[in-house]
């Protein structure tokens, strides 16, 4: 780990910006070329590229990609009996995720305003009719990402959901993926449909449609680096929520934070990928100090093998950092910067509120030390697909909002707010030097002239 202050901040932060680390710009150069031919093989060949690059990639020669209902069913029976536990967290997951769901969806409404006698304008929201769900299965598969993209489609209003994950060495997605599928919502009854297919071909293969893949309208979900380039490059053919990067962290600690806390949340981030960065903004140096003690232990005692403990130490070697802020504008300043994925504030109540409003970049905010960033991973209702490489500054997480289409409405009559709006129309064309335009206007105010052919 790196320990600076934020006075050497911006130096440190414009050096890692030039150098491309960690930014989408960074993105390796034959990854994308490798992407561009897998999108114009699916694009020209269909199931066949696909196939090709799924035995390739995934080493499976599929027959089918679809996923029959039974084999959904009993994956789902199968949870049922070997791990009632889990079963029952993904079920309380659900609920959580489809109430703040539908609490986000009444935020989106249609509307019709008077804005000028004879002059109504309006809005409808419209669902999305067609999405796909990606739900990555690298070294542990994501099976609440098939929750966190589910869930608020169906509450949306999307009429058809396509859920799309990697093979695995039976031909089908991970068992607990199909079941989460069939918890997320019944597939027999919502409309939801599962593939056996991951990778950037699978995301080529939703954007263009295939002879047995259907074309999806929104394209959703996080995934490696083939997957978020693939969905870079075919944004057009469909809608996407965002270009996701490795996971991402920051905690502002207060003076009395709980430093073995905090490295519990960071070595939480690291394991996720070498890539992944854990950061904390700590008041001084001996509280810096204590956190990475207490990082050291965390990942002595990390229980989920030599693997993962690699894998968050890389991270925590390569990218983790503790900066050392002089007071709190600073600390928000910094933060607002960094535009975390993940913001956590352990400050101490009092304090938590005098940053509240400071703060403007994060994907997701964790206020407080109970609030774990962990809980807004799986299940304490908000999403866990969130904007990452400082893209919180443009934009929040997945949502209810992907999903729909704000369009807009106008309908005009005989007022007295009309000919003032048509006239201005007119003029603005005219000076725009589009006489079609201002012709189109002004036979609105009279009666067109007689064309003769």
């Amino acid at each position: 780990m790196t320990l600076i202050t934020g006075g050497e901040f911006d130096v440190y932060w414009k050096s890692r910006a030039v150098s491309g680390n960690g930014a989408a710009g960074g993105m390796e150069c034959d990854v994308e070329r490798s992407v561009r031919r897998i999108i114009d093989e699916v694009r020209q060949r269909g199931d066949a590229a696909a196939r090709e690059w799924t035995l390739r990639f995934d080493h499976t020669a599929l027959k089918r990609f679809e996923v029959a209902d039974d084999a959904i069913e009993a994956a789902f029976e199968r949870l049922h009996a070997t791990d009632t536990e889990l079963a029952a967290a993904l079920k309380m997951a659900r609920d959580n995720i489809h109430r703040f769901a539908l609490e986000q969806r009444k935020q989106f409404f249609d509307f019709e305003c008077e804005i000028a006698r004879g002059v109504i304008a309006g809005q409808r929201v419209i669902p999305a009719q067609k999405a796909a769900i990606y739900a990555p299965a690298g070294r542990f598969p994501l099976i609440s990402s098939v929750l966190m993209g589910v869930v608020p489609a169906l509450a949306a209003g999307v009429e058809e959901v396509f859920v799309a994950s990697p093979p695995d060495g039976s031909g089908l997605p991970d068992w607990r993926i199909l079941a989460a599928v069939r918890i997320a919502g019944d597939a027999r009854a919502t409309g939801i449909r599962a593939f056996a297919i991951g990778g950037a071909q699978a995301i080529a293969a939703f954007a263009f449609g295939t002879e047995t893949i259907p074309r999806a309208d929104v394209i959703v979900g996080p995934g490696n680096r083939y997957v978020a380039a693939a969905k870079r490059l075919l944004f057009g053919e469909a809608g996407i929520d965002f270009v996701a990067g490795p996971t991402d962290v920051l905690v502002i600690a207060g003076p009395d934070a709980d430093p073995d806390i905090i490295a519990a949340d960071m070595v939480a981030q690291a394991e996720h990928d070498p890539d992944a960065r854990a950061r904390v903004l700590a008041p001084d140096a001996g509280l810096a100090g204590r956190i990475m003690q207490a990082v050291e232990k965390r990942l002595a005692a990390l229980t989920t093998g030599e693997t993962a403990s690699v894998v968050a130490r890389t991270s925590l070697d390569g990218g983790g950092l503790i900066i050392t802020y002089a007071d709190e504008h600073e600390a928000a300043r910094i933060a607002n910067i960094i535009a975390p994925e993940h913001l956590e504030l352990q400050c101490g109540d009092e304090a938590n509120e005098r940053l509240l409003p400071q703060l403007r970049n994060y994907g997701s905010l964790f206020i407080g030390e109970k609030a774990a960033e962990v809980l807004g991973d799986y299940s304490a209702g908000t999403n866990h697909t969130l904007p990452t490489y400082g893209c919180a500054r443009f934009t929040g997480g997945l949502s209810v909002r992907h999903f729909l289409k704000t369009v807009t409405t106008l309908h005009c009559t005989e007022g007295a707010g009309y000919e003032p709006v048509v006239k201005a129309a007119e003029t603005i064309a005219r000076a725009e030097g589009l006489a079609g335009h201002a012709e189109s206007a002004k036979m609105r105010l009279s009666p067109p002239p007689e064309v003769v052919f």
